[in-house]
């Protein structure tokens, strides 16, 4: 970098070096043609007031708003009032000001590998851990991950399996983790139709309890992705993970 005979590493002069410039502050002219820098002002006495700005909250940003999200959910005009997207707001509110345990459901593919097993067996120990209550069903793949980390947490009470068929009609190797479980729905009125449909159905009971979805699934998991569908919906909030 190029400077006249002075700036912050040279000796002192009336000129300073205009690269440096633009680091120390901005840059002025005297009427005697001598070039003068000021440092900036802090933010504060600027009059800015920067540093007392409360940034929104994030369902502030959802609902195009700074003002407190109940105050503008009670300013909706009842007449223009939609029930499904208030009900909707409502439950964001609540999670996102909920200083409790959320009830969260974890489905996904039977065709996951190790690596993916033990993520998901970490965020699911990580889950029950933080207090929350999780939702299940009993199958391989990623129900058995989610079972295994809410297992490890030792909250008995946080991790709900509701089966798409009684326990009789569950491989062997899921028979052995689900003696573990101490909440284990069956749905033996399910075990006459195809596997397909009675998941279909376990699937539906898990989303109507709880209020966020996490789901691990390939792009041609057709029943998954259903399932999402069907708890946006229902104003579930759904986080999707891809595996492909």
């Amino acid at each position: 970098m190029n400077c006249a005979p002075a700036c912050h590493a040279c000796e002192s002069s009336a000129r300073r070096c205009t690269g440096h410039s633009r680091l120390i502050g901005q840059r002025g002219r005297l009427s005697n043609g001598t070039d003068v820098f000021r440092r900036p002002q802090p933010l504060q006495q600027r009059g800015l007031g920067l540093h007392r700005v409360k940034l929104p909250h994030q369902a502030d940003v959802v609902l195009g708003t700074t003002t407190a999200p109940e105050d503008f959910i009670a300013s909706i005009p009842t007449a223009a009032r939609s029930v499904s997207d208030l009900d909707y707001l409502q439950e964001l509110l609540a999670i996102q000001q909920c200083e409790g345990p959320l009830k969260v459901a974890f489905i996904g593919t039977r065709n996951m590998g190790v690596t993916h097993q033990k993520l998901v067996e970490i965020l699911s120990y990580a889950y029950v851990s933080a207090g929350n209550h999780i939702y299940t069903s009993g199958s391989i793949g990623t129900n058995a991950a989610v079972i295994r980390g809410a297992l490890r947490a030792a909250s008995p009470d946080k991790l709900t399996v509701i089966l798409p068929q009684s326990m009789r009609r569950q491989p062997a190797e899921s028979q052995e983790l689900l003696v573990q479980v101490a909440n284990v729905i069956e749905m033996p009125e399910n075990n006459d139709m195809s596997l397909l449909e009675a998941s279909r159905l376990c699937n539906q009971k898990i989303i109507s309890q709880v209020q966020q979805v996490i789901c691990f699934a390939f792009h041609d998991s057709r029943l998954l992705l259903e399932t999402c569908h069907q708890a946006k919906d229902q104003r579930k909030i759904v986080t999707l993970f891809y595996l492909d």
